[in-house]
């Protein structure tokens, strides 16, 4: 689907609002209506070929007393869902009573199976219905919504042509709508609809399929030479749409096949929002990447993508996976995750994911996407392959938290267990809906030799595409160019301007708090059996590096006892934590003397005889 189709459908779709909700609906129940019958249309245009033959064969398991009529019916559609009511969204829109209608559409919706039941109740499209019918424009969108100029299918439109010399051939009318570009329909239409709302979702980005696609390749060419005949799971636990999972399974196959091996890839995801999340299950049903949705685990039964908070309602609790790829939503609070486990406190939670002994990892209340990177570390396989966890953050995963606090202590567990592979700085404006910066954190336990015991860190912050015309806050995108480029500076592993290696401990330090004599009101030192009460300002310390030469006795001597000599030092607690500024800043160039003093002569020659003619 090239721009123009692309801004045709949108355009339709986003009209649609404006001509039959306007006036009826509040402007901020728009994408509760409009966003569900897209998924539905999509849903039902890939039934409308074999109605007839599932009613046949339904009306013939009936007959034979076959209560699992499942898997009859799915063979007649072609896909793992079906409808055995008698209608269609296109024989629905022919009913002109309202009431009658609303039954009809009633009787659809409970003709479908099971999975798709779930959207339908995830979307509460039943209310919708009635809320519809109630504002007399359930009709009026149902045609809109089969209109002939537009598709939502998977599959193209053919027509019929007749050409120069007389013969016939079939030619494509409308594109088929795959399952990214239908996420970035679904996501643009949600921006659009906030901001014409003045509504804001902090920190939930929509991935961009370049971007994705960088995703998967920095998750599986480093390692191509060591993939074998064999299955590989794939995990996003903030799926969304679930764009990066199809995208991520098609990268990992086709670079699978590049190198000669047969594999097969399984999917699993895991999603808070119930439209999305509805939509997602959608579009991998429909696409076929997913053939069925549960599976059993021992013995429970799971879904491959769940519902709910993947922080306190973990739907692959104790599951590990060869590749773990997210970009979970930044700067999200996530209190709500206390309700759900029934605590009021963060300090009460016992979670294995989020803690290494008497360490934990959890993160200030207002950011949750730390949370998340722990959640994938827990994930990772003793296998020889081991996992590969590829995962955006934004710039706060870096440096956010003090020592001995959460998010340093997560970082502390992978650097100094020798887990981090790399972080790449990726251009601001590459995202639909922000214009930050953007870090990929490549992490696995089953580094390379070579790079054991070291990190390296690559500033891809001015490879990229410039967009003919911005979509949203994204003015590039990461071409296939740009993406090789990227890759080439992972796998070469070598010092050069965008690239830099250090020493795991380079991004360790001792916090140690400074201790200085208690005195009284009078002013004078409080002494203890003759000695020197030293109290703390927890406001005051010095941030060591863990490779100063001597330590913190080194850094005492030299740095704080010849200025401060009633100074002393507390416990100290290690840190991590990174800086991409401080490794690849680049000052801006002053101009020279001569330059200047030439801009000054020329001003003046401009300028000479200038005094005396105003003067006259």
């Amino acid at each position: 689907m090239d721009n123009k189709q692309y801004n045709a459908l949108f355009s339709f779709i986003w009209n649609i609002a404006n001509d039959v909700l306007v006036h009826a609906f509040e402007k901020g129940d728009y994408k509760k209506i409009i966003l569900p019958f897209m998924v539905l249309r999509r849903i039902d245009v890939l039934l409308e070929p074999t109605k007839a033959a599932v009613l046949q064969k339904k009306e013939f398991c009936d007959s034979h007393n076959l209560v699992d009529y499942t898997p009859f019916l799915t063979q007649v559609t072609g896909y793992p869902f079906y409808n055995t009511s008698a209608f269609t969204m296109k024989t629905l829109k022919n009913e002109i009573d309202p009431q009658r209608l609303k039954m009809n559409i009633i009787e659809y919706f409970n003709g479908f199976s099971q999975d798709v039941q779930d959207i339908i109740d995830k979307f509460k499209l039943r209310q919708q219905v009635d809320n519809l019918t109630e504002a007399g424009r359930l009709g009026s969108l149902l045609e809109k919504f089969t209109d002939e100029n537009i598709n939502l299918s998977v599959k193209p439109v053919m027509q019929e042509v007749t050409k120069e010399d007389g013969t016939k051939e079939m030619v494509e009318r409308l594109p088929g709508l795959d399952n990214h570009t239908m996420g970035t329909i679904f996501e643009e239409l949600l921006r659009k609809f906030n901001e014409e709302n003045n509504v804001t979702e902090a920190g939930e980005h929509f991935t961009p399929r370049d971007y994705v696609r960088l995703l998967g390749q920095l998750a599986v060419e480093p390692i191509k030479d060591k993939i074998t005949d064999n299955t590989y799971t794939i995990y996003d636990g903030a799926c969304g749409t679930g764009g990066i999972l199809t995208i991520a399974q098609e990268e990992i196959e086709r670079i699978a096949t590049e190198e000669g091996k047969r594999v097969r890839t399984s999917i699993f995801g895991q999603e808070l929002q119930p439209d999305t999340y509805a939509t997602c299950k959608a579009d991998l049903m429909i696409s076929g990447n997913i053939n069925k949705f549960s599976y059993r685990l021992g013995t429970v039964d799971h879904q491959y993508i769940a519902f709910g908070s993947t922080i306190s309602q973990d739907g692959h609790a104790g599951e590990k996976f060869d590749f773990c790829i997210s970009n979970p939503p930044f700067g999200t609070p996530w209190k709500e995750d206390l309700k759900n486990w029934g605590i009021g406190d963060k300090k009460e939670i016992t979670d294995p994911r989020f803690f290494d002994g008497a360490n934990s990892f959890i993160p200030d209340i207002g950011d949750c996407q730390m949370l998340f990177l722990a959640n994938n570390i827990s994930r990772m396989k003793d296998t020889p392959l081991g996992t590969r966890i590829v995962e955006v953050h934004n710039g706060s995963s870096l440096f956010t938290g003090n020592a001995g606090g959460g998010e340093s202590n997560l970082r502390r567990y992978i650097i100094e267990n020798d887990l981090l592979e790399a972080i790449v700085a990726m251009p601001e404006k590459d995202f639909y809906n922000t214009g930050i910066g953007t870090y990929i954190w490549i992490i696995t336990n089953r580094k390379e030799e070579r790079r054991k015991g070291f990190v390296q860190l690559i500033d891809a912050t001015a490879i990229c595409t410039p967009l003919r015309k911005n979509l949203g806050e994204k003015n590039c995108e990461t071409s296939e160019a740009d993406r090789q480029r990227i890759v080439k500076l992972l796998m070469d592993f070598k010092e050069t301007p965008e690239s830099k290696i250090f020493k795991n401990e380079e991004f360790g330090y001792w916090q140690v708090p400074v201790l200085r004599p208690k005195r009284d009101k009078e002013g004078n030192i409080v002494l203890k059996k003759g000695k020197p009460v030293m109290a703390c300002n927890k406001k005051e310390c010095e941030q060591i590096p863990l490779l100063y030469p001597g330590g913190i006795a080194a850094f005492y001597e030299q740095e704080v006892k010849p200025y401060d000599a009633e100074a002393e030092f507390g416990e100290p607690i290690i840190g991590y934590e990174l800086s991409f500024t401080k490794y690849f800043y680049k000052p801006v160039q002053l101009r020279t003397l001569d330059a200047i003093m030439e801009d000054i002569r020329s001003i003046e020659r401009d300028t000479d005889g200038l005094l005396d003619e105003i003067m006259k």
